[in-house]
């Protein structure tokens, strides 16, 4: 086994220890980030599950928020598309 110098010792140049500093805070704030993102998806099953229980259909409403996400015009544009392709077949 080889000794590998570590950022706290003498002989490691000051660029490597500003180096492997900097990379250390990049690294935690975003492990914190994944924390916080865990944490907001955590708040949003409790929404859902709040809808839920109050008779909100939460797959008609996750169907909702994705559509306010889009563009209305592309949303008719696909609903037209939709709608021709069900006539085509019967529906």
């Amino acid at each position: 086994m080889t000794d590998t110098p570590r950022d706290d010792t003498p002989d490691t140049p000051s660029s490597y220890r500003v180096a492997a500093d900097e990379l250390r805070a990049f690294i935690e704030r975003y492990e914190r980030l994944e924390a916080e993102k865990k944490d907001i998806a955590d708040a949003q099953k409790e929404v859902m599950a709040e809808a839920k229980a109050r008779g909100y259909d939460t797959k008609i409403m996750r169907k909702v928020i994705a559509l306010r996400k889009r563009d209305r015009d592309e949303i008719a544009e696909e609903e037209a598309v939709l709608e021709m392709y069900k006539q085509a077949l019967g529906m």
